[in-house]
Order: C-alpha cells, then sequence, then structure tokens
C-alpha cells in the first residue's frame, strides 16, 4: 500500500519527534502492509516553513536510516501545504513542495472550521495550470460536513479528495465519520491516507480503514484502489481516472450512517 500523507519527517513540525519515532512509524507501516510513504509535512500555515529543498534532504536523510535499518519502506517527499492564494508561484519558488516533486499534484488543507476567501478560485487557477490539487482531510472541516455539494464542486473542477484513516474508523468522532462514509459511498472520495503523527495514536495505519471502507462502499477492489493505483499514479505525475457515479445513486449525508447500518 501507499501513504500519501504521513508527518514522518523528525522534528519539522507536529508529526515525529525524533529519529527514533520516525523509524518505529516506519515499522508500524511495514508491518500494516504499506511500502511507501509521502512524507508531508505541514507548511505555510503561520507555524511551519518547510521549503523544498530542507524536504528533500529530510527525505533522504531518513531513507538512509531506514536503508541501515533494512526496512521495506521507501520514503517520497511532499508536504502538507496550508492553503494560501499565489500557489503556483510558491510551487516555482520551491516554498511549496508537490507530491514526489512532479509539479503534478499538491496536497492542500484547508482550516477546520472555516474555509478561506477565494479559495475556488485558486484551486480552480492551479488545475487550469496543469496542477491538480488534493484535498486534505475534508471530511474533517465543519463546512464541508454540512454543506456537501461543496465537495461535489471541486470535484467536477478536477480536484481529488484524501480521506484521513482515521475518519473511516471512527477516531474523529461521529460526524466525521458520518461525512467519510458518504464520501465512500458515493465514490467521491479518491485516496485513503493515514495523516498520521507518531507512533501512538496517529500511527501509519491503513489496513483497518480499508477494510470499513470496502464494507461502505460494496467492493474490496474500489477501497484497495484507494491505497494502491490511484497513490500509484499520483506519485507518477500520471492522470487519475475517476468514473463519475450518476448523481441519482447520491443520498442526503444527513443520518446516513443509520441508513447503511453502523449506528443504532
Amino acid at each position: 500500500m501507499i501513504d500519501i500523507h504521513c508527518h514522518i519527517l523528525p522534528g519539522v513540525d507536529d508529526g515525529a519527534v525524533d529519529k527514533e519515532e520516525s523509524l518505529v512509524m516506519a515499522e508500524k507501516a511495514s508491518a500494516d502492509g504499506i511500502r511507501i510513504i509521502v512524507a508531508t509535512p505541514h507548511t505555510l500555515n503561520g507555524r511551519y516553513l518547510n521549503p523544498s529543498e530542507k524536504i528533500m534532504t529530510q527525505v533522504r536523510d531518513l531513507q538512509s536510516l531506514l536503508s541501515e535499518a533494512q526496512s521495506e519502506i521507501h520514503i517520497v517527499p511532499g508536504a502538507e501545504i496550508h492553503f494560501c492564494l499565489n500557489l503556483k508561484e510558491r510551487i516555482l519558488n520551491r516554498e511549496a513542495l508537490t507530491l514526489n516533486d512532479t509539479g503534478k499534484y499538491l496536497l492542500v488543507e484547508f482550516p477546520f472550521q472555516t474555509l478561506p476567501t477565494g479559495y475556488r478560485e485558486e484551486l480552480f487557477r492551479l488545475k487550469l495550470e496543469g496542477i491538480t490539487p488534493i484535498i486534505a482531510h475534508p471530511e474533517r472541516n465543519s463546512v464541508f460536513q454540512q454543506h456537501t455539494e461543496m465537495l461535489e464542486e471541486l470535484v467536477a473542477a478536477g480536484c481529488l479528495l484524501q480521506i484521513t484513516a482515521m475518519s473511516i474508523t471512527g477516531g474523529f468522532g461521529e460526524d466525521v465519520m458520518e461525512c467519510a462514509a458518504w464520501m465512500l459511498k458515493i465514490r467521491l472520495a479518491h485516496v485513503i491516507a493515514t495523516d498520521a503523527h507518531s507512533a501512538g495514536n496517529r500511527s501509519p495505519i491503513l489496513s483497518s480503514a480499508v477494510a470499513v471502507a470496502a464494507r461502505i462502499m460494496g467492493n474490496r477492489t474500489d477501497a484497495e484502489l484507494m491505497v494502491t493505483r490511484i497513490p500509484e499514479a499520483i506519485l507518477a505525475g500520471k492522470p487519475v481516472e475517476i468514473p463519475e457515479l450518476p448523481r441519482a445513486v447520491r443520498q442526503k449525508k444527513s443520518g446516513f450512517l443509520k441508513k447503511i447500518g453502523w449506528l443504532t
């Protein structure tokens, strides 16, 4: 499996504290069946600045440690970019790193309680420039939870949506879980990633979320694509072909977990 969102680099953000924790995170990921991890430290969020070359150096250093430890994990460079304006210019200036440095896919996060002014226009502009925004954990944003049509709008414009594994398994509460389940059921989500921050409560585990997603989606193959072929295409900078689901099969999100029998 491939994890495209993980805070495994040591000491660069609120993720792994040191090299020892990074190594333990890699061990847990490997035991879970993960083979490729994209290191995505926070950047441009007002607290952390992780320019591209710093991330590239950190990735090389961590990969060297993993090789010495005979780990099966391969680390790929990336970043979780806090939404701001002029993203294309920040990529060109090496302030913001695309996933695997291909210049094709950018992992973008929003605040959890609001949506910034001008976000649609900025994301659409990126897409016109040949860069596909991947929205990190939209199911955890309270605005998207209440206005799921806004997620459909982003996907229609060419954005991809990444759900966090713990959102699917209930680690962030019922509202988040319900939104994640709804997105999975109507195929509005494209990638499952760990967004792991530690070797403890938020460790890099995908398999349990994939199992739950398979039950929600009614199809194990579709769930597995979200941690295999789709992220593989993203890291290669290749187009991701997502079949459009007829709107007639879509359901209102409200009470969705009860409708599918997950809550009583």
